[in-house]
């Protein structure tokens, strides 16, 4: 009897997964089956393209040719309503069932809501589908004022978009600065001189206590009870896995569904990847940990065993005339020390512990982060190096020579 692979979720990990259960298996069938009504597509242009044409061929991670060479079935439009591991099945929502020899679910994540009053109001948005995208550009008018909550990578790459478009923008953050995660103290307030120079205003250290209006928005008001006016609300406040699709099932989940380093969950046959998996404790929600999740997930499914190995994040920001990436561990408080300065004009800040490099902030541009990833990655060693006698561009063009 023909195996068959079956893969819940239309999103990279799951694209990944098919090409690589089909690089080991050529024979067997392979179903991806995805609620949206379109074939996988590159779920980041939705903030960084907001307003280019979305449902063009350029946002598919592969096009339909792809799928028929390799002999893949994209069911799209189709819900999954329950999984059944004790019988091998998945069934859908209306009523079919569809046996599988090994399960891979890709459901990915949600959007955190907002928890606040009116968040239920008419032109309260999110990103995080073609439906959601196409709903906030369609609902926007000439001159609307928009306010954008949450200050992380999405919300700036968002309010970029709505800014270049002529929109009137506001970003709201709670932390003290923006793009806590992936930034040093120094970059988030130039990223912030730079968004208040373009004419976006930035609220740091402020929650929003509600979203006013009756039946449309009309306003925000802040935690301090300032209010401000605004038309339209845009919101980016984290993700949680879409989970619900095992509950009943002998799947365990914690914050998402558990895997081991093979992707695989506890049941021998299903296996979870992308935004919906958590594995150490850790829910990675990033689009390059999405990819390799997905592709161990695939080998393993096949019987070719590899183990997945976190990737070292990395972040590359294009917006508002800036170019800079994030690499790697930028917890200050996780290293030894750090070392500022400028390379080729640019300010840039590498993270030390235990004499190696294990982070990396730059406004160099995306072409130079290259050697700073590559360091991470090898782990390589800056024994011999005075770090508090050289400057950036010493120190890494002696990494560059320690690179293989």
């Amino acid at each position: 009897m023909t195996k068959h692979y079956v893969i819940v979720g239309g999103g990279v990990a799951a694209v990944h997964a098919a090409k690589a259960i089909r690089d080991q298996d050529a024979e067997s069938e392979i179903s991806i089956l995805g609620e949206e009504d379109q074939l996988p597509y590159n779920r980041i242009k939705l903030t960084k393209g907001l307003f280019t044409d979305l449902h063009s061929e350029k946002v598919l991670i592969k096009k339909e040719k792809w799928y028929r060479d390799n002999r893949i079935s994209v069911k799209t439009s189709t819900r999954i309503s329950s999984v059944h591991p004790d019988r091998q099945l998945v069934e859908t929502e209306d009523g079919q069932s569809v046996s599988y020899h090994k399960l891979l679910l890709c459901m990915g994540a949600r959007n955190r809501a907002l928890p606040i009053e009116g968040a239920g109001l008419n032109n309260v948005h999110t990103l995080r589908d073609m439906n959601d995208a196409d709903r906030l550009k369609d609902s926007l008018q000439d001159g609307s004022r928009v306010a954008v909550i949450g200050g992380g990578v999405q919300g700036i790459e968002t309010a970029w978009a709505l800014h270049e478009a002529g929109y009137q923008v506001t970003v709201i953050e709670a932390f003290h600065r923006l793009m806590g995660r992936q930034l040093d103290e120094k970059s988030s307030q130039l990223l912030k001189d730079t968004l208040e120079r373009s004419g976006v205003k930035v609220i740091l250290q402020s929650g929003v206590a509600s979203i006013t209006g009756t039946e449309f928005v009309t306003g925000i008001t802040l935690d301090d009870q300032s209010h401000f006016s605004c038309d339209h609300v845009v919101y980016s406040i984290g993700i949680v896995p879409n989970t619900a699709l095992v509950n009943g099932s002998n799947i365990l989940v914690r914050q998402g569904i558990l895997v081991n380093d093979q992707m695989q969950t506890n049941d021998p046959h299903v296996y979870a990847a992308g935004d919906v998996a958590e594995i150490n404790g850790h829910v990675e929600g990033l689009w390059g940990g999405a990819i390799e999740q997905g592709r161990i997930a695939g080998n393993n499914m096949a019987a070719n065993l590899t183990v997945y190995r976190r990737a070292v994040p990395v972040t590359l920001f294009n917006a508002f005339g800036l170019s800079l990436f994030s690499i790697g561990n930028v917890d200050e408080r996780q290293c030894d020390m750090a070392v500022c300065g400028e390379e080729n004009g640019a300010y840039t800040l590498i993270y030390v512990k235990d004499n190696t490099i294990t982070g990396a902030i730059s406004w160099q541009g995306a072409a130079a982060s290259l050697v700073y990833k590559a360091a991470v990655e090898q782990g390589i060693t800056l024994t011999g190096i005075d770090l508090n006698g050289s400057n950036i561009v010493e120190i890494m063009a002696e990494v560059q020579t320690r690179l293989n």
